[in-house]
């Protein structure tokens, strides 16, 4: 027990003086680790809470301009006679949780002095390397969750049968063409279409008495959620340049996304009217 307290107090003093020791180590591992964050989701607060906690650690002060695509900071000494500034872009990693927390773990970590600056670099080089959700399970999950929300919408059995099978095909759809590397906006429309012309099965087929529930919940799952709250939250926290982005780029998805549930009616010569 001595021996592993003596080993953990020595650590932790490495970590309290392992610092970085000018502003520029300082803002380069700053400017990447926002970035990150910034691309996997995080909202502008979080973003700039985490980095300042880091900086005030480290003796330095630090001030970032966040943009849509882009993080520009500034990194001073503790007596402001030397600066450092950087402008990276953002990382599009997708939306993820677990990058977030790890990254949030991270500064918190070298905020209360358990991480030095040389572990804290690997550290954040391994959360990048941080792999992705095992897709079969998200593209399962995803699809028995659009049906739940059928379900919640009055549908019943042959809707929500329905709509697990449009959510299934429509989401495989949806990974396919992303680990191809095509527009998202693209990806958006054809999913939706795609999703929305097997949503109409109740109509056709007779299925079921809830048809147009089926038909409307088929292609809930592509609904860019975290954009709007997002770009809600930097609207409450005054970065209105990155809300505006941000609600932009959701408003931009959702007309892709309706753009192709139309073009399924359409071809299936449904008219709610």
């Amino acid at each position: 027990m001595t021996n592993m307290t003596t080993t953990n107090s020595d650590a932790g003093r490495r970590a309290a003086t392992d610092m970085p020791d000018t502003p520029k180590a300082a803002c380069i591992f700053l400017s990447d680790y926002a970035a990150w964050l910034l691309g996997c989701g995080a909202t502008c607060i979080r973003i700039e809470k985490n980095v300042r906690r880091m900086a005030e650690r480290w003796g330095m002060e630090s001030e970032m301009t966040i943009l849509p695509s882009h993080i520009h900071i500034t990194v001073w000494n503790r007596d402001r006679d030397h600066s450092y500034s950087n402008i990276v872009r953002l990382q599009h990693t997708g939306i993820s949780f677990d990058i977030n927390t790890r990254l949030s773990k991270l500064s918190w970590a070298i905020a209360d002095g358990k991480t030095g600056f040389a572990e804290s670099r690997r550290a954040l080089e391994a959360i990048k390397a941080t792999r992705p959700a095992n897709k079969w399970m998200v593209w399962v999950l995803a699809s028995l969750a659009n049906m739940s929300f059928c379900r919640l919408f009055g549908g019943d059995a042959a809707a929500m049968a329905t709509v697990l099978l449009a959510t299934l095909a429509g989401y495989r759809l949806k990974q396919a063409m992303l680990e191809d590397g095509l527009d998202v906006r693209f990806v958006f429309f054809c999913c939706a279409f795609f999703s929305s012309v097997i949503g109409a099965a109740g109509y056709v087929f007779h299925w079921g008495d809830t048809p147009e529930v089926a038909l409307g919940t088929s292609v809930l799952y592509l609904i860019p959620g975290i954009p709007y709250i997002n770009s809600v939250s930097d609207l409450l926290d005054g970065h209105y340049i990155s809300s505006f982005g941000r609600f932009m780029n959701a408003l931009v998805l959702t007309a892709c996304l309706s753009a192709g549930l139309c073009g399924g009616l359409l071809l299936m010569n449904i008219n709610w009217l």
